[in-house]
């Protein structure tokens, strides 16, 4: 953000805002109101320690019918900004939850915590590397909470899947794979167009490049167009690369190849349709696939993880629960169903419940912002290497591709003025 307007912001010396309203409720602010936004703030609306202060989108289209919904659902009565910076300074929030597309979520959410707010940022939680490393700076320095949606990490199967394998009963794990194989077919162009009335396009690209307004990308469409996102691998491989790190304990690859491109599509689309990574670590190898078309009829699933151990095979999934397929033959198959909330088969209200226990006990999140700066780092190193075409080694200490300095010069990109890349 502008310098300028950073210091205008009240708490820019990072106090904390007041964490009540007028009702003992937690000040709570909606930024980017669409889909899956209101999800979230649906569940901060269950807990019944929420009040929605004011909610903010450049889209008036999706913030009024939003803000009627809340008015509908509560006694609340939030008032509505296109600035978020604005919100921040008239509304004080002591939560802000960030919903907003993948290049905005590292300047809202450092503006939010410098502001004295705790943040929900969805994943992934950031278009570059080092915006990741600056908001884990801004919550450390503040002292925040800043809780990533990577709720797999609270769901009941997700955990029992864990035990699972951390006990020892998939043996020794050698590889893993990860994919989304999901049909589709090569689609059409999408003309440019006029914004939707009333909408702010300048503001919603922000510190991003300024494209012609297209339907493809707003609303829901921005995370197949690398302007604004990283395709499928930022969208659906952050999640199943949380889960590898969580279960495998670890933080980082050593290596990393990615390749793939644009095979099928002819629509107006930017991300590869097409992608498939390789992660080595110090004890096991991990790839990704997907695809967006073909499906996967031949397989039994067609999202989640398998883990292959001496024992035999985990595959760990979403919708479909867990299921171990042993070596032994004549073993018993095991399987857990998945325990998810609708709508969109989902556990965010488990996740907002350790969230708001966080801030109460002054304690990280159990996805805390650092867990999802290395989960969404391993997408991002993906997109780095299918960029450059080759192979990295990286050390993730330092956070630096060893011996790579135009991979290197990917880790974070230059930023429209007037906003400015945080440090």
């Amino acid at each position: 953000m502008e310098r300028r307007d950073f210091l205008k912001i009240p708490g820019a010396a990072w106090g904390a805002a007041p964490l009540f309203g007028q009702r003992g409720k937690f000040r709570t602010a909606l930024v980017g109101t669409g889909w899956w936004g209101m999800n979230i703030l649906g569940e901060a609306i269950a807990s019944g320690e929420c009040e929605v202060v004011g909610m903010c989108d450049v889209d008036p289209n999706q913030l009024n019918p939003a803000v009627e919904k809340v008015k509908q659902l509560t006694r609340d009565e939030p008032r509505k900004y296109k600035d978020f910076r604005e919100l921040l300074a008239k509304e004080k929030p002591a939560i802000v939850i960030n919903a907003t597309p993948d290049h905005w979520h590292p300047l809202v959410t450092i503006a939010a915590c410098r502001a004295g707010a705790h943040v929900y940022v969805e994943k992934p939680i950031g278009h570059t590397i080092k915006e990741g490393r600056a908001m884990v700076k801004a919550a450390r320095e503040t002292g925040r909470v800043v809780q990533v949606g990577t709720h797999r990490r609270v769901s009941p199967h997700n955990i029992s899947a864990r035990e699972f394998i951390r006990s020892g009963k998939l043996g020794k794990i050698g590889y893993i794979r990860a994919f989304v194989l999901y049909g589709g077919g090569p689609g059409q162009k999408t003309p440019d167009s006029d914004p939707p009335p009333g909408m702010d396009w300048d503001m919603w690209c922000g510190p991003a490049p300024l494209r012609p307004f297209n339907k493809s990308i707003h609303p829901r469409g921005f995370r197949q167009h690398l302007d604004y996102a990283n395709g499928t691998i930022a969208d659906w491989g952050i999640h199943w690369f949380d889960q590898i790190l969580w279960i495998m304990e670890e933080k980082y690859p050593k290596t990393v190849f990615s390749s793939g491109g644009r095979r099928i599509k002819q629509d107006s689309t930017t991300a590869p349709d097409t992608q498939t990574a390789v992660y080595r670590f110090d004890h096991f190898d991990v790839t990704w696939e997907n695809r967006a078309y073909g499906g996967n009829a031949a397989e039994k699933h067609n999202v989640g993880c398998y883990f292959y151990g001496t024992e035999g095979m985990l595959h760990l999934g979403w919708q479909d629960g867990w299921t171990f397929y042993p070596v032994k033959k004549g073993a018993q198959v095991m399987h857990q169903e998945p325990v998810l909330h609708k709508p969109d088969s989902q556990n965010i209200k488990e996740l907002w419940a350790d969230f708001l226990t966080c801030i109460k006990t002054n304690r990280r999140a159990v996805c805390d912002i650092e867990l999802g700066h290395y989960s969404t780092n391993m997408s991002l190193l993906a997109m780095v290497s299918y960029k450059t075409g080759r192979s990295l080694n990286w050390d993730g200490v330092k956070e630096v591709v060893v011996g790579d300095e135009e991979a290197n010069r990917l880790l974070s990109r230059p930023y429209r003025k007037p906003w400015v890349y945080p440090s």
